[in-house]
């Protein structure tokens, strides 16, 4: 009886793990811990050097200076819950602002009319982030939280 405990646990656990490993390859937002990879680029107008700070609940990224077109990029899963969120603070002579650049109700769900990323490519103006399309399409603009 133990030994067909045992099998029956093992057979699980690799099942778990398989279907664990084939969840990266998922990019619509059904499973939990889907790959993510979240791209940074300064694209102010006025040419200004810009500092980005990102964080999330545990993971703390650093503060990082972007020239004017230069790019900052990390990766990560979202998490099991599904409640991943990294905030950026952004910087640039005379201002400050604040935006949700990973939200998985925005970027992760199936459902949210801005659709999946699995790259997320954000391009920062002055007066609004921007989700660029990788189909070339209209990106997409937010509001700056604060």
């Amino acid at each position: 009886m133990a030994s067909t405990t045992n099998q029956s646990f093992i057979f699980m656990l690799i099942l778990f793990l398989i279907v664990l490993k084939t969840s990266a390859s998922f990019t619509n937002g059904f499973l939990p811990l889907a790959p993510k990879h979240v791209i940074i680029i300064n694209k102010l107008i006025s040419r200004a050097t810009m500092t980005v700070h990102c964080r999330n609940k545990g993971d703390d990224l650093g503060v990082k200076t972007l020239a004017p077109g230069a790019s900052f990029d990390f990766k990560f899963r979202v998490n099991f819950r599904k409640t991943t969120r990294y905030t950026c603070i952004f910087e640039w002579p005379n201002n400050t602002a604040t935006f949700d650049i990973f939200r998985v109700d925005r970027d992760d769900n199936p459902k949210s009319k801005y659709g999946v990323c699995r790259e997320c490519i954000w391009s920062i103006y002055e007066l609004t982030p921007c989700r660029d399309r990788r189909d070339g399409g209209q990106p997409q603009c937010f509001r700056w939280n604060s």
